[in-house]
């Protein structure tokens, strides 16, 4: 029995395939900062300009609110992880509970963009504008995706811990998204440095 923990804890937590999918879309984004970086290197004096129009308010906002809902993520893995057969509801609502909170942040990080991007869209800003506007559209409307998707992942997580779904025995499923959703918020601790603070 402690061998087969042993192999199990050794692999990374969550499903195999989200593991896939989490390598694809760091490779995808990597791209598309190597990308950004070499532009960036062809025309320095264009995109310190044009960084001068967003928001480092509200990026640095948005990367509390993220860093804040991993964590909540985090408390909620944990409370179904160490759950015994006995505590499996009161782990669950527990779960719930931390799940809840996790969803109110990543509401919080799109009502906080959208403000955001309409303050840009307001100003006549498009993809075509400028090289530096149409890598920060691609990224953070890319990443707006994701955090969408992630909220979908959350969302049905919830549900399960309402009904009790999780066991000592079967919590793979809160493992696997609450990896996509670190995912996401890696992505954006990355992507906040780079667009809007590195000159």
């Amino acid at each position: 029995m402690t061998n087969q923990r042993s192999i199990k804890e050794s692999h990374p937590p969550g499903d195999f395939a989200i593991w896939i999918i989490i390598y694809v879309e760091l490779l995808t984004f990597a791209l598309l900062f190597a990308g950004y970086a070499f532009s960036r290197r062809t025309d320095v004096t264009l995109f310190n300009a044009s960084q001068l129009v967003l928001d480092q308010t509200s990026g640095f906002i948005n990367t509390l609110i993220l860093i804040t809902s991993s964590y909540f993520v985090v408390k909620a893995v944990q409370s179904v992880k160490n759950m015994t057969q006995k505590s499996t509801k009161s782990a669950n609502e527990s779960a719930s509970k931390w799940i809840f909170l996790a969803m109110l942040m990543g509401f919080s990080f799109l009502v906080t963009k959208l403000f955001e991007f309409s303050h840009i869209f307001g100003l006549g800003i498009t993809l075509s504008t400028n090289t530096f506007f149409m890598f920060y559209l691609l990224l953070t409307m890319f990443h707006f995706m994701h955090v969408i998707l992630g909220l979908i992942i959350l969302g049905n997580i919830y549900q399960r811990t309402k009904h009790a779904g999780y066991t000592p025995d079967d919590h793979s499923g809160i493992e696997t998204g609450a990896s996509y959703w670190h995912l996401v918020d890696l992505l954006w601790i990355v992507l906040f440095p780079l667009i809007y603070i590195i000159r």
